[in-house]
């Protein structure tokens, strides 16, 4: 458990400096591109071009019509290369149609800059660090997400759920997988 915490903080912490360090990099690079009119080209991780391998989380989610919402939440808690390194990860991916079920106003208010926090804690929510394959759930499981939350696997009448959440189906990734959920799982409150 504390190798999983380290690990999620050697990558967090990367993840941070790397951002430190191209902050100066990708202000430049948006001014060109504003100037040009051209779009900024991907760094890190996620702008590795690899048509033959299995595609990573991201570019699976990236690649689902159903996963925009998600997508994009991603995209502005800046965690696309996170998700995009070697990992291992288990992403539980809600649906466009999960993200419809939350309070209106509630997703429009988590993408505003100042929220940048709570919406980072919500995603680290559906994230375990290590792969969770299907057959390895089983019902009254309890793991350590990476924002240092819990959560609970039920499994009944032979479908499998997390907090509540049905997953309706897992995609293997080359740095993990994706159990794709039909609601989005909100961490308990501080």
């Amino acid at each position: 458990m504390k190798r999983n915490y380290l690990s999620l903080s050697i990558l967090l912490l990367g993840a941070i400096l790397w951002l430190a360090c191209n902050e100066t990099a990708n202000s430049t690079t948006e001014a060109t591109s504003a100037t040009t009119g051209s779009a900024a080209p991907l760094s890190g991780q996620s702008g590795v071009q690899d048509d033959e391998s299995q595609k990573d989380v991201v570019k699976i989610a990236a690649g689902s019509a159903d996963h925009t919402t998600l997508v994009k939440a991603l995209q502005t808690a800046e965690y696309v290369d996170a998700l995009s390194n070697a990992g291992p990860f288990t992403v539980f991916a809600p649906t466009n149609a999960a993200f419809d079920k939350l309070p209106a106003g509630t997703l429009t208010d988590l993408l505003k800059p100042e929220k940048k926090d709570d919406l980072r804690n919500i995603l680290e929510y559906h994230v375990y660090i290590g792969v969770l394959r299907p057959e390895m759930l089983t019902d009254a499981q309890s793991f350590g997400q990476a924002n240092g939350n819990n959560i609970s696997i039920t499994v009944k009448d032979g479908k499998t759920m997390v907090n509540g959440a049905n997953i309706i189906t897992s995609i293997p990734a080359s740095n993990g997988i994706i159990h794709v959920i039909d609601a989005v799982l909100l961490p308990p409150a501080k």
